[in-house]
């Protein structure tokens, strides 16, 4: 298993972030690794070591919520606010003028919003899996509310009782078994699903990811796990200890970040790359379409044969990837 550099810490906008950096500090402007749902920095354990061997300074936090960094317990302290002030915060506790925001899954949406929130603290940008995407015309948990119905996971998670959390609390192992697996292959007549703000997913699919989780055996699974057991178990191990709310929160803030972005301009105007997935079934690549409209100056690039995990099921390829474009970019 690759080992992670030490956990540091830093407190910023108001809470103690715990934080892995790698790489010469030379290195300008350094790769802020943000990662998704429920991950942690780890997500981004074999880009750490790629990146920094490459002459590239990475840094990969635990973001508000999760592994190592607190969790506050009011749920607008989860809002995008908070999330994009947390890496200013980060930058300005290791002394960094601009960084590059490189985001998988939620670390997708956070980090496209950096340039809106903060144009002078970023380089550019790196979505990989989540696009960005104009504001929707109304609430998003309406939108899906309407699209899947009231058992997709994100309309779940608005419940007030937090049953989702405790389903997932009480099976850690179960929930990683259930998530962290390479798709089956989608069969060539399944036609390509319309974006729905930030998910392209069909509405055919199941997304009640909370009672999916507890009824599920992996004696049944035919899908290939793409985690080790001991890669495994240090997510069972973080989240047995810190529960799911603190990441759950963040879903808990899409209406309220929807409403308050509206006076935003959401043009991104720095250097772009957007990394899509050719088998996500949330995030397929389909919802990056028509991306150029609001990032004028985007590359794109597909992962064939790769399920939501990008990073960790085709890791030297995502690797290489934001090396490449790094330095064509950056220098």
């Amino acid at each position: 298993m690759i080992e992670m550099p030490p956990l540091q810490f830093a407190q910023v906008n108001g809470i103690r972030m715990g934080f892995y950096e790698a790489g010469p500090k030379s290195d300008a402007p350094p790769m802020v690794l943000c990662h998704g749902w429920p991950e942690i920095a780890f997500s981004w354990r074999y880009q750490i070591k790629a990146l920094s061997e490459a002459g590239i300074r990475v840094i990969a936090p635990d973001q508000r919520g999760y592994g190592a960094t607190e969790r506050p317990e009011p749920v607008e302290a989860y809002d995008l606010e908070h999330l994009t002030g947390d890496l200013v915060g980060l930058l300005d506790h290791l002394g960094i003028d601009k960084a590059i925001f490189v985001g998988h899954d939620w670390g997708g949406f956070v980090v496209w919003q950096m340039p809106l929130r903060h144009p002078g603290r970023v380089a550019g940008v790196v979505g990989v899996n989540t696009p960005h995407l104009p504001r929707a015309p109304i609430d998003p948990i309406e939108l899906f509310r309407k699209r899947f119905g009231d058992q997709m996971y994100i309309v779940q998670f608005q419940d007030p009782s937090r049953e989702a959390d405790r389903i997932f609390a009480s099976r850690v192992d179960q929930t990683f078994e259930f998530f962290m697996r390479k798709p089956l292959p989608r069969k060539a007549d399944t036609p390509a699903a319309q974006p729905v703000e930030g998910l392209g997913a069909s509405p055919k699919l199941n997304l009640a990811f909370p009672q999916m989780v507890a009824a599920y055996d992996a004696k049944y699974d035919p899908r290939k796990p793409i985690l080790s057991a001991e890669e495994k178990q240090v997510f069972v191990d973080t989240f047995s200890k810190t529960g799911f709310t603190g990441g759950i929160n963040w879903y808990r803030n899409w209406t309220r970040n929807w409403q308050r972005s509206e006076a935003l301009d959401h043009t991104v105007r720095v250097p772009s790359l957007m990394i899509m997935a050719e088998n996500d079934p949330v995030l397929p690549p389909s919802a990056a379409d028509g991306m150029e409209k609001m990032v004028p100056d985007l590359e794109k690039y597909l992962v064939r044969d790769s399920g939501h995990w990008t990073q960790q099921e085709k890791p030297e390829e995502v690797s290489a990837r934001l090396i490449e474009w790094r330095r064509k970019r950056f220098g």
